[in-house]
């Protein structure tokens, strides 16, 4: 295997090797010329907040920057409603659906206690109404109404919004209703609800806008928005409120400042305004002491490998996705990448196969690593290159 390091800096620049060895020249007088040690990041410890579980995250890497009985099973009160519009999203995606249908409300759904959006039995409504509804009233008939519309009854959907909890890999999960109303078993994690709003927030960008609104109207009856930071933080666009006796007062919320966006999430405070304090605490602290870098694209390439015996005399290789770390604020210029390269490569390769990896560093300890991959596809070469490349691998080091 063939080591090759390379700076931060030349992380940074993007700098993209045209063979192993001149990445290995370059590093070298980097980390001869100007050797840097990690000063210590001055990061205080987290806020204690008043709440039964919390959890922030930063919503590009995934990374956990603050957690608190994240993985304790809760109720999720009208949280669920997330689900709810995420799988109306993904049906509109699918052509399944179109925001233009107008669906007719069943007695059920006219009838379904809690938060409303006052819609009435057998009038029809459209679609986007609903969605509004859900997400921005909190209505627990409009829920139910969508679900129907969906999956044809509200235990139908149900099942259907377990599926959904599998594929995100929402492991603690399981859902019993569209609303969010109390029913046995019907459970979730801060950890769960993050992957949640990381996947709303992703997959359907245009359709995540609509958590950022701060009123709707239906029916001549206007309500605003119950999450107060909305108001009082231009950096926070999202997610949703949730209240139920069992569940104490939640907030999951989003915030983007400077390119970087994080996640909050928090269970079981002890009213409307002590959610919205501490899960502002939780938003602050991440801004302020954390950072996110973008080091590589999807499809980047990174470096090229010798092929022994094919067409080619060389592949170049490439990282799959886009990688990028989440680390105490001011200490990008410490990060160290570690590109390791295997020896010996014989065609045939396939794209996508792996041939090294890539290690990314932060004061010695590895915080991130990913494999590097084919770009293409090598052939064998003819006898005449197999000759010669056996005659030059004896000269060779590899």
């Amino acid at each position: 295997m063939a080591n090759i390091v390379v700076s931060a800096r030349l992380l940074m620049l993007k700098m993209q090797a045209a063979t192993a060895a001149a990445f290995a020249s370059v590093a070298l007088v980097v980390l001869m010329a100007s050797p840097v040690y990690a000063a210590q990041a001055l990061v205080p410890q987290p806020p204690q907040l008043a709440a039964s579980a919390y959890i922030l995250i930063d919503a590009v890497t995934g990374k956990v920057i603050v957690e608190q009985n994240a993985d304790q099973t809760l109720p999720p009160a009208s949280l669920t409603k997330m689900m709810t519009a995420y799988m109306l999203a993904y049906e509109v995606a699918a052509g399944n659906v179109s925001l233009t249908d107008q669906v007719r409300i069943s007695e059920k759904a006219w009838r379904t206690k809690g938060s409303r959006m006052f819609i009435q039995e057998g009038k029809f409504v459209l679609l986007e109404d609903l969605m509004r509804g859900i997400i921005i009233q909190s209505g627990n008939d409009a829920s139910v109404a969508v679900a129907e519309h969906l999956a044809g009854s509200e235990e139908a959907f149900a099942d259907l919004m377990n599926q959904h909890a599998v594929r995100l890999g929402m492991t603690q999960t399981h859902f019993r209703n569209a609303t969010g109303l109390p029913a046995e078993g019907h459970t979730t994690t801060a950890r769960d609800l993050a992957i949640l709003a990381r996947a709303i927030i992703r997959d359907y960008p245009e359709d995540y806008k609509v958590y950022s609104e701060k009123e709707f109207t239906y029916n001549k009856i206007r309500q605003p928005n119950r999450n107060k930071l909305l108001w009082r933080d231009s950096t926070v666009d999202g997610l949703k409120t949730g209240y139920t006796s069992a569940a104490g007062y939640c907030l999951v919320a989003s915030a983007k400042k400077d390119g970087q966006r994080l996640i909050s999430v928090l269970l079981g405070a002890s009213g409307t305004e002590s959610r919205a304090q501490e899960s502002q605490k939780l938003l602050t602290y991440g801004m302020r002491f954390f950072e996110t870098h973008q080091l590589y694209d999807a499809q980047e390439v990174v470096a090229q490998a010798r092929v022994w015996g094919g067409a080619e005399d060389h592949v170049e290789l490439l990282i799959e996705d886009d990688l990028a770390v989440t680390i105490p604020r001011g200490q990008a210029k410490y990060i160290k990448a570690e590109m390791t390269i295997n020896k010996g490569i014989e065609a045939p390769v396939k794209a996508g196969q792996s041939l090294g990896r890539l290690e990314i560093r932060l004061d010695g300890e590895l915080i991130i690593e990913r494999q590097l991959v084919a770009s293409a596809d090598v052939d064998k070469g003819g006898f005449v290159k197999s000759i010669s490349d056996s005659v030059a691998r004896m000269f060779s080091d590899e």
